[in-house]
């Protein structure tokens, strides 16, 4: 059939006969047929593509879907420029650690990084450190102090319970303060206590009241606050096997739900849930699963196989070495916490020598360790208070790069050179130990030095330890030379880590350091109110402990936390300790609803 014929069958134009002589009739023009038999000649439209060429039928389906789709999507176009998004529940995600947990309990959690991850979720403590490192009010509504500055009132929130339940009262701050208070129960904390009476008004009232003005006092009050009602039961002598330490009742943002070992009794991976109950209402991320690695590299792999989405820490030179960086927001934080050798003149006769120790100041190239390891990320320190982050005096000594001072002062020593190349004097060798854990970016830190400080003439045998070996070595002070991080306040008191009443575990002084000077001085500078006052006084302290070369300090890294694309609300840049980057959790998210603008 010809298209002529087509078109006269579409617009009803049939031939009078199917006798051919017939059909070369003149056909009614298609206008008139039109006009004659409109409603069957629409009703026929459809069938038009049949005279059009493909690439006019081509365009008119495309916008014919044009139409439909713009049709469709207007009512969701209009709904999203007349609403915004906003935080829903919902979601969760897991984070990798390197470590095990064993104490997730605010006295005992000081020394592990992953225990205070943890604690630091499911306990509250009176105040807390905010996105931007300052102190803000926690489970305490308020506080007063007194005018002679001796007096700290608080009130407590009425509205924060227990994960079980039970109310958060005064007779629980009173249980945990006097506790750290006990020397029976070995928490490191205790230095921080003394002297400080606590007494209760009522069940939402209590008062701190000190002997003597402690200007960073409120800093103590950032400790996680333990049930009274469970520990209590306890005796000291059974607090650390508690099984409360692995499944503890809380009163923060999450509650435990459950843990997984493997056969060897090991921890594979900790479970939190969002407590529907907080007091500063539910966060929105539903859940969390913490697994934890033996080191850095097994837990690059992990999230290489999609096993976890956020990394608690990477060194800088292992993001590299991280597939799915798209994925992914590298958090870099500020934060007080440097690392250094500090050294144990008990343990080691050589060390005792100040030339010794002023020499391997002098022999360490910190600007390649950071170069090497950091990438950049992170800067040189030269006392134990951190320049960068934390306002200090700039006017001290510092033992700069100078490899033939070095030299200098150890010949001037009475050290000579050995056999191989090796140091002596008289029939003493020199020769250190240097202890390190395995996390990668301080084990490589340790080679550098090694290879520096063998450069000098030094024998350098290194000791790398797991966590836990780690951790028993420093409660028994057994170590020459100790690579290591310790970590201070935004507003600092380095008592705790370098007064002489520290020496002992849980005291935190590495060095073993003793000098009645610096003693006097940090003991006078944590009664001043006055900022200015403070500083002085830490500048005398700080050249007080260079002069006496204790450690060689030897950084301060920015803290990279790589953490997922898909939550939203982060906004910490300066934290107190790593497990601060979670002080704002309540406002991460990682699903949204709409709602309509006002």
């Amino acid at each position: 059939m010809s298209d002529h014929q087509h078109l006269e069958d579409f617009f009803g134009l049939k031939p009078e006969s199917e006798d051919p002589d017939k059909n070369q009739k003149k056909k009614e023009p298609l206008r008139e047929a039109i006009k004659k038999n409109g409603p069957s000649v629409i009703g026929h439209v459809w069938l038009l593509p049949k005279v059009l060429s493909l690439r006019e039928r081509y365009l008119i389906g495309i916008l014919a879907l044009v139409i439909i789709a713009s049709v469709i999507a207007l009512p969701f176009t209009i709904y999203y420029h007349l609403t915004t998004a906003i935080p829903a529940n919902g979601g969760s995600f897991a984070e990798g650690l390197v470590g095990q947990p064993r104490y997730i309990n605010p006295l005992l959690s000081q020394t592990n990084d992953a225990d205070r991850d943890i604690s630091g979720l499911i306990y509250s403590g009176l105040l807390k450190y905010n996105a931007g490192g300052q102190l803000i009010p926690d489970l305490a509504k308020s506080y007063e102090l007194s005018p002679d500055g001796l007096n700290y009132t608080i009130y407590l929130k009425s509205d924060a319970v227990w994960s079980d339940g039970q109310p958060v009262t005064t007779d629980d701050v009173i249980y945990t303060i006097q506790t750290i208070q006990n020397i029976d129960y070995g928490s490191s904390l205790r230095v921080n206590w003394q002297g400080v009476e606590v007494q209760k008004v009522n069940n939402a009232t209590l008062i701190f009241k000190l002997k003597n003005r402690y200007a960073q006092f409120l800093n103590n009050l950032t400790v996680g606050i333990l049930p009274a009602h469970i520990w209590s039961k306890l005796q000291p002598v059974n607090f650390t096997s508690s099984e409360y330490n692995l499944k503890p009742i809380g009163s923060g943002p999450y509650v435990f739900k459950k843990l997984q070992k493997d056969a060897n009794g090991r921890i594979m991976s900790y479970e939190l849930a969002a407590n529907n109950n907080y007091y500063d209402g539910r966060p929105h991320i539903d859940g969390i699963v913490f697994k934890f690695y033996n080191n850095e590299d097994q837990m690059l792999s992990a999230h290489n196989n999609n096993d976890i989405q956020n990394l608690a820490y990477v060194s800088p030179q292992n993001l590299k070495k991280m597939r799915f960086t798209g994925r992914l927001n590298v958090r870099e934080i500020k934060l007080p916490r440097y690392f250094g050798v500090f050294f144990n003149q008990s343990q080691s006769a050589v060390l005792a020598d100040k030339n010794v120790r002023m020499a391997l100041n002098y022999a360490t190239d910190k600007q390649t360790i950071i170069d090497t390891l950091l990438v950049g990320k992170g800067a040189a320190i030269y006392s134990p208070l951190i320049e960068n982050v934390i306002e200090t005096s700039q006017d001290i000594a510092r033992y700069s790069y100078n490899i033939e001072q070095a030299v200098q002062i150890l010949a001037a020593g009475g050290w000579t050179s050995g056999e191989n190349g090796i140091l002596k004097k008289g029939k003493q060798t020199l020769s250190i130990r240097l202890t390190a854990p395995t996390f990668s970016e301080l084990a490589s830190a340790a080679n550098i030095l090694k290879k520096q400080w063998s450069g000098l003439g030094i024998s350098v045998t290194l000791d790398i330890l797991p966590p836990a070996q780690l951790q028993q070595a420093i409660k028994e002070r057994r170590y020459e030379a100790l690579l290591f991080g310790e970590i201070l306040n935004p507003d600092p008191d380095p008592f705790s880590l370098w007064h002489s009443s520290q020496i002992n575990d849980p005291g935190l002084n590495l060095a073993l350091y003793q000098n009645k000077s610096a003693d006097s001085i940090l003991e006078s500078a944590r009664q001043l109110a006055n900022p200015a006052e403070r500083l002085a006084k830490y500048s005398d302290f700080q050249n007080v402990v260079i002069a006496d070369a204790p450690a060689v300090f030897l950084y301060n890294p920015l803290y990279l936390y790589p953490q997922s694309k898909s939550i939203k609300g982060f906004e910490s840049e300066v934290i107190s300790t790593p497990a601060d980057r979670f002080s704002d959790i309540e406002n991460w998210y990682i699903e949204t609803s709409r709602t309509f603008d006002k």
